[in-house]
């Protein structure tokens, strides 16, 4: 018998009520999630920068949750990975994070100017963007800024598949981006 006279009676057997189904569709593979790619494996760039880290911003997508790092000058070096615990710059005190998993981000360019003055200073630095309600994002803190380079801790709900990158512009200023995908 030939496959589409055996669909067809399959068929009629079903509607005659023989409870014989035609055979289903051959399995698919999933797609990726949104079609997210992303890995959890650290994204790093290297180089010193002369910019000045201005702002923090966070946001919510459908897919996932974003943090922009905000900076006068060009972002030339980054460093984001996953790791067992954050510390402060400096100091080098542990900061717990909320959530599973702890996402570290290091900028190397300073949170001060030439004279030494805080171009970014956060009025609370462990909890210095409010994420509540967000669905991967549990917390961001503000590490500190030393010797050239500033640091973030961001605590996640889980290791999630993220992403770094930097858009440039308008005129002398950059951010550094990071996505943190809301599952895998």
């Amino acid at each position: 018998m030939n496959k589409k006279i055996s669909a067809s009676l399959a068929g009629a057997l079903l509607v005659v009520g023989l409870g014989i189904a035609p055979a289903a569709p051959a399995a698919t593979a999933a797609a990726p999630y949104c079609g997210i790619t992303w890995g959890s494996v650290a994204d790093h760039s290297a180089g010193m920068a002369t910019a000045q880290l201005t702002n923090v911003r966070t946001g919510q997508h459908s897919c996932y949750d974003r943090m922009v790092i905000d900076l006068k000058g060009k972002v030339k070096g980054y460093d984001v990975r996953y790791v067992n615990a954050v510390y402060t710059e400096g100091q080098g005190k542990h900061v717990p994070l909320a959530g599973a998993a702890d996402l570290q981000i290091v900028v190397y360019a300073p949170a001060y100017n030439g004279s030494g003055t805080p171009t970014y200073n956060p009025s609370n630095r462990t909890h210095a963007k409010n994420v509540a309600g967000y669905r991967t994002f549990r917390q961001v803190a503000f590490l500190g800024s030393f010797e050239g380079q500033s640091s973030f801790g961001l605590g996640v709900r889980a290791r999630l598949p993220f992403r770094t990158f930097v858009i440039t512009g308008p005129g002398n200023t950059s951010r550094l981006v990071i996505d943190v995908a809301h599952r895998w």
